[in-house]
């Protein structure tokens, strides 16, 4: 399997990314283990979590339980040094997450002792901030985004302290290298910024939702993450489950994401089906699958990419991971870029 090395850092990771947001929801201690063990066997070094997670739902009585099955396979596999961990601090609105406060010095260690703690491991590679504090155009808020109520002077002050934080972690060996998630091109340049002026620790990834059929990271983004050097960590490739077909038809299976959230955080909308339908006869007019198909499309741009795969079974997994060593062709590219510009931002 390729390796990239995130941002400007020496993590050198696979290209594809195992995510674990259903581990303790959807899937069992056991199911995550059997992903981990098949991911690596495939080349994966690669795993991303969150302190809150599960999700499908989140609730009070499973927060943390992902990190706990990690750490249980560190604990069992003796192979903490074959993986790099990444996880994150939740943010506002993280539901039963200290009670849904944000981000702030004092949270962050709180944070990661209990990462540490669950994930059974002395340090974690890439420590994450899940959502800014001043809020996000993410999970389809952009149709409605308003960033007047922001306070510069009161968003970098609690920037600086937030790295100075993370710095003291750095040097007590606790984490590795730090990274932002669901974050705005401004906001990340501001971390940048205050990073080089203050000799403060370099926000190294950026995990942002992006598919085929989300690319607002496109734009702005995309420059400035070519300029800074700045790795997207590519959540929801797959568009949680559009792009696999499985809900074609507009059918929602039993066991599905899809049964837990009717409208998947709003990418059920009028648009959807002509739009997966599109994509699909890319793949079928090309003889890809879909799921790859829409997987290798994150490595065909401009920028630095590890998309996130998530799964709920063993047979999922592998076709993803099929994925791993596919290069679109230019007529593929330029058929999904017509597909593009006839369906644009269908949620």
């Amino acid at each position: 399997m390729k390796r990239i090395t995130l941002g400007r850092t020496d993590l050198s990771v696979s290209n594809i990314c195992l995510g674990s947001m259903t581990w303790g929801t959807q899937n069992t201690a056991a199911e995550g283990h059997a992903q981990i063990d098949m991911a690596l066997e495939r080349g994966v070094n690669f795993i991303d979590t969150a302190e809150m997670y599960p999700v499908g739902p989140i609730s009070a009585d499973t927060v943390g339980r992902t990190e706990e099955i990690i750490g249980e396979w560190n604990a069992k596999s003796g192979r903490r040094d074959e993986v790099v961990i990444a996880t994150k601090v939740t943010g506002p609105n993280g539901g039963f997450v200290r009670d849904g406060a944000g981000i702030t010095p004092d949270s962050i260690r709180v944070a990661v002792e209990g990462s540490l703690k669950r994930l059974q491991t002395d340090v974690i590679d890439l420590y994450q901030l899940h959502w800014p504090n001043r809020g996000s155009y993410h999970f389809r808020q952009n149709w409605t985004y308003d960033p007047t109520s922001q306070n510069r002077a009161e968003t970098l002050d609690h920037m600086a302290a937030v790295l100075e934080t993370l710095k003291d972690l750095i040097a007590a060996g606790k984490l590795r290298h730090v990274g932002l998630s669901n974050e705005s091109a401004w906001g990340t340049a501001q971390w940048l910024r205050l990073s080089e002026d203050r000799g403060l620790p370099r926000m190294a990834t950026i995990q942002n939702e992006y598919s085929l059929l989300c690319r607002l990271y496109d734009t702005d983004l995309a420059e400035l993450a070519v300029n800074e050097d700045v790795t997207l960590l590519a959540f929801s490739p797959l568009a949680a489950g559009l792009l696999s077909g499985k809900y074609a038809g507009n059918v929602i299976p039993e066991g599905s994401r899809r049964a837990l959230s009717e409208d998947l955080s709003g990418r059920v909308t009028p648009r959807i089906w002509e739009t997966v339908a599109a994509y699909f006869q890319v793949a079928k007019d090309h003889g890809l699958d879909p799921v790859q198909m829409a997987v290798a499309f994150t490595w065909s741009r401009p920028f630095a990419s590890v998309p996130i795969i998530g799964a709920t079974s063993l047979a999922q997994l592998e076709v993803t991971l099929g994925a791993a060593d596919l290069t679109l062709s230019d007529a593929v590219l330029a058929d999904i870029n017509l597909a593009h510009q006839a369906h644009p931002m269908p949620y």
